[in-house]
């Protein structure tokens, strides 16, 4: 019997833009949801799997940063390109409620609404990068120029 394909808001919204991508499973613990986790399970660079991260601002209610696994988001640095006087990260219990996407399992696209969404800017040095897709475990391996443009993404200089 074939096993069931997975969908999630992200697979959706990207199958609906005929936006070509494909997904990857890992495994998965409470205490192994870092990107840097995923990328040891699945053989690759941490450097090629992209974090997503949810911030408020002061003049940006919400916002977002997709950076790579093994970096530190500059938050000053974001606050500049944003606009925002100071951003700082949503509370975890937020998270769910606000994008539909739980701790693990977030991904820059298909959230409950669409905020300003910040990438790391060497991403489009790469051919293909993974982010979360939607559900912990599970990764969209997409051409980075098309998560920019199916996110409206912005890029900048915005990791430490």
């Amino acid at each position: 019997m074939a096993k069931k394909k997975i969908k999630t808001n992200a697979i959706r919204h990207l199958e609906a833009q005929q936006i070509v991508f494909h997904t990857t499973e890992y495994r998965w613990d409470e205490e192994t949801l870092s990107a840097v986790d995923a990328a040891r399970d699945l053989g690759v660079a941490p450097d090629e799997i992209y974090k997503t991260l949810v911030l408020t601002g002061t003049t940006t209610p919400y916002l977002v940063a997709v950076i790579p696994g093994d970096a530190t988001l500059d938050l000053k640095k974001l606050a500049k390109i944003s606009g925002n006087k100071k951003v700082d990260m949503l509370p975890m219990k937020e998270l769910e409620s606000l994008t539909g996407y739980v701790h693990g399992g977030c991904s820059p696209i298909g959230m409950k609404k669409k905020f300003p969404t910040f990438y790391f800017e060497n991403m489009l040095s790469l051919s293909e990068v993974r982010v979360s897709a939607g559900k912990r475990g599970l990764q969209l391996v997409i051409d980075p120029s098309y998560l920019v443009e199916v996110t409206d993404g912005i890029l900048g200089d915005i990791i430490k």
